[in-house]
């Protein structure tokens, strides 16, 4: 790609070996040659819970002098991290001019000065879940969920660890989950060993029934259970255009057809549940789910099922694409 302008992703770094692990994710699949990678890091000059305790404690102010340790601590720890990082992604192949390290001081909070680089023409904004301590994953945590309210683009919540080896990509027939189907397709390598499933939960009567069992007795709801059995079959098979479309996006962005499947997981409680068991069960590395329905009814639902994945499926890395 010499000379061809490159598609920037933008990496959060926090310093922590979290942050050399979501390089590592990163790298295992990402198509290397056609991406500029930007580590990006946000300067504090003390941590944030001094900050808040700032705020709301103006007589706590006199303390600050003595975290000046903290700092050089931490401008060291981020140095060396950037470095390594930088390492890790040149290692895997990437060219040293497709990757940039950007520090800059934090002018609002971390979370937002995060979402506001990532409006400068990223295609994808990639964070961590987890610091390198019980403080730093509380704060971090934080900090990614409040990310996820502010971005425009695509965002990967990585854990540490986690391979993309097998990705469970989320299809309800909506825009959104056809968007994130077409954002994977168009940042993998497609010579890199990888699985993609796609996957869809019918809800079941039985979650239904829990809510309205004053209404049916268990002598008489026997009609009405197959008949709404049914009517999921119908719902069911009304989605296999969907299957059809996606399986032929990932082909066309050159996906190898034995690398895709899919699944239908009938008798679901909730959305977000059948996806989380469904990536334990199947040992999933990631999840992918769209954020932008075909409404704003439907923007809303999937907002808060792509929430509920992430806070539920804590060991996994979760891709949330609008």
């Amino acid at each position: 790609m010499n000379g061809a302008v490159r598609d920037r992703i933008l990496v959060a770094n926090d310093g922590s070996e979290q942050s050399l692990e979501t390089v590592r994710y990163v790298s295992s699949f990402l198509d290397l040659n056609r991406f500029e990678l930007v580590l990006f890091h946000v300067v504090t000059k003390y941590p944030e819970s001094f900050i808040d305790l700032e705020k709301r404690i103006p007589a706590y102010q006199y303390r600050i002098v003595s975290v000046e340790p903290w700092e050089k601590q931490q401008q060291k720890a981020v140095r060396e991290c950037m470095e390594k990082a930088e390492a890790i992604l040149m290692d895997a192949g990437c060219p040293n001019e497709a990757i940039t390290l950007k520090i800059e001081d934090r002018k609002i909070g971390i979370a937002q000065d995060i979402a506001a680089e990532s409006r400068n023409g990223y295609k994808a904004l990639v964070v961590g879940r987890r610091g390198f301590s019980n403080f730093k994953d509380f704060m971090l945590g934080s900090v990614a969920e409040h990310i996820l309210g502010l971005v425009p683009i695509p965002m990967w919540i990585v854990t540490g660890g986690s391979r993309p080896i097998k990705a469970l990509a989320c299809l309800d027939g909506s825009e959104g989950s056809m968007l994130a189907l077409t954002h994977i397709a168009d940042v993998l390598d497609t010579s890199k060993n990888f699985e993609i499933t796609l996957f869809h939960a019918v809800p079941g009567f039985h979650g239904f029934r829990n809510l309205v069992r004053e209404v049916f007795s268990s002598e008489n709801d026997k009609t009405a259970i197959e008949q709404i059995d049914r009517e999921l079959d119908k719902a069911a098979a009304l989605l296999e255009p969907s299957f059809d479309k996606a399986r032929a996006t990932l082909i066309s962005r050159g996906v190898d057809p034995v690398r895709i499947h899919q699944k239908i997981a009938r008798g679901a409680g909730s959305s977000a549940h059948a996806i989380v068991e469904e990536a334990e069960k199947g040992e999933y590395d990631t999840i992918l789910v769209g954020r932008r329905g075909l409404s704003k009814a439907e923007e809303f639902v999937m907002g808060r099922v792509s929430r509920r994945v992430i806070h539920m499926a804590k060991d996994k890395t979760v891709w949330v694409v609008c």
